[in-house]
């Protein structure tokens, strides 16, 4: 066997890889610069902190996140299995106490006798050796430069933003109202309501804001991944995007009104919604309000918000520089790199967009890497599964007009006949990737852990 691999980046890519690594007996020593070395981005010194969102998306396993969850936690996936131990409401989706969840998984890491944590910056891709790469987007620049030697590629890039939390007990709960859209689920949103005239006086304000300035070579190249765009984008692109976007009114209504169905009248023209950020509930995330304004600003025009007049931020939207390797050209779906198979990436830096496809890329690398110290053969994931139709799409995409991928059921192979009903189609992708899932890890030794109850997994 040979031995220990090393795992460079402690998000939640390099913290699952690791966890694998770690799990199949082999030792391992995970790198992580923080916080020697800081980044624009993160606030703590935990492994996987979420930077942006608390949200791994939809549960329910006819939605594409919520398959992908259900995927990695039949596989075993140490991040969605403390995501679901630290949940906190969110209506369908799997959101968590951040800053539970990560000191947890940093706990659970550091106390693993096959763990070595190293506190230290990594200026260069290791020479020799089995080395997975999960540095994430905000690569430091010596090691984004060494493996821009090594791979003779740019980097390619874009631009993400993360959203303002507020303290709970400043949001004026007179206006503000709990509820979920439809009234499905648990109402699990706090909801602030705007008629049009505060709608387009909000609308106007945010046109006219002033954004943080962006440095000259980040103005050149700056293009916005379009599942996260910043408010100021969104506002800037027409009176009613906001309003068919993150501030969509459509079913959502205040009980406290009386029957929605005899007070139309009364429905709000545009919401803006928060979700709960910790299990106490005494922090707040602006869903969907990512932003590069200037933070002054920021205060400024979201205390117009009905509900948030007084509202007290404990951190301010912000946007940083994304880097990802173009993985068409230089990943197989292994997630090996094609001239050095010992190399490996996952996470955001291999082209995958969101949490949950970052815990699922360190699951693969990880297991990966753990084989082949093993003396195995590495795995190819199922190609209906959403796993193994995410690896297959970054590393056979057009590499010319490469962008991030975020898990969707448009990268899954169709069926035969077409299935004109959604939720249907959707249905049946979940059933098959479940049952290709059951004989490729029983093909592999691999063991599932299946929850036995339909209702557990959303189904």
């Amino acid at each position: 066997m040979q031995g220990p691999v090393h795992v460079i980046g402690g998000g939640l890519a390099g913290t699952e890889a690791t966890w694998q690594i770690a799990r199949a007996g082999v030792p391992v020593v995970l790198h992580e610069m923080r916080p020697v070395e800081t980044s624009p981005a993160h606030h703590s010194e935990h492994v996987a902190e979420l930077v942006c969102s608390n949200s791994f998306g939809a549960q329910a396993t006819d939605r594409a996140s919520g398959l992908l969850h259900e995927e990695l936690r039949r596989l075993g996936s140490v991040v969605i299995g403390k995501a679901d131990e630290h949940q906190v409401p969110a209506g369908g989706a799997l959101a968590v106490d951040r800053g539970q969840f990560s000191r947890d998984l940093t706990q659970a890491l550091e106390s693993h006798p096959l763990v070595e944590f190293r506190r230290e910056m990594v200026p260069s891709i290791p020479a020799d050796g089995i080395v997975v790469l999960t540095t994430g987007p905000l690569t430091s620049p010596a090691l984004a430069d060494d493996l821009q030697r090594f791979t003779g590629m740019q980097y390619m890039s874009f631009f993400d933003a993360a959203s303002p939390i507020i303290v709970g007990d400043s949001i004026n709960h007179d206006v503000a109202f709990m509820a979920s859209r439809y009234d499905r689920g648990e109402a699990a949103y706090l909801n602030c309501p705007m008629d049009k005239k505060q709608y387009l006086t909000f609308w106007n304000a945010i046109c006219a804001a002033e954004q943080a300035e962006l440095k000259e070579f980040e103005r050149e190249t700056a293009k916005f991944f379009e599942a996260c765009l910043p408010i100021e984008e969104m506002a800037r692109r027409g009176e009613d995007t906001m309003r068919y976007g993150p501030m969509k009114p459509v079913g959502i209504f205040d009980a406290r009104i009386g029957d929605f169905r005899e007070h139309k009248d009364k429905r709000p023209y545009a919401v803006v919604q928060l979700r709960q950020e910790d299990k106490q509930g005494q922090l707040w995330n602006m869903v969907g309000f990512q932003t590069n304004l200037k933070w002054g600003e920021q205060k400024r025009i979201f205390q117009m918000i009905p509900g948030l007049e007084n509202a007290e931020f404990v951190r301010m939207g912000v946007m940083h520089r994304n880097t990802f390797i173009n993985s068409p050209e230089l990943l197989n779906p292994t997630l090996q790199f094609k001239t050095r198979p010992t190399l490996l990436a996952a996470g955001q830096l291999s082209g995958t967009e969101g949490y949950t496809a970052a815990a699922a890329g360190g699951w693969l690398a990880g297991t990966n890497a753990a084989r082949i110290a093993l003396g195995l053969e590495p795995l190819v994931m199922p190609i209906n599964t959403m796993m193994g139709s995410l690896f297959d799409f970054i590393s056979s995409a057009e590499p010319k007009h490469f962008q991030p991928m975020p898990p969707n059921f448009g990268i899954l192979p169709s069926f035969p006949q077409k299935i004109r009903n959604k939720r249907e189609r959707y249905g049946k992708y979940r059933d098959r990737a479940f049952e290709d899932l059951t004989q490729w890890s029983q093909e592999h030794q691999i063991e599932l852990q299946i929850r036995e109850t339909v209702e557990a997994i959303g189904a």
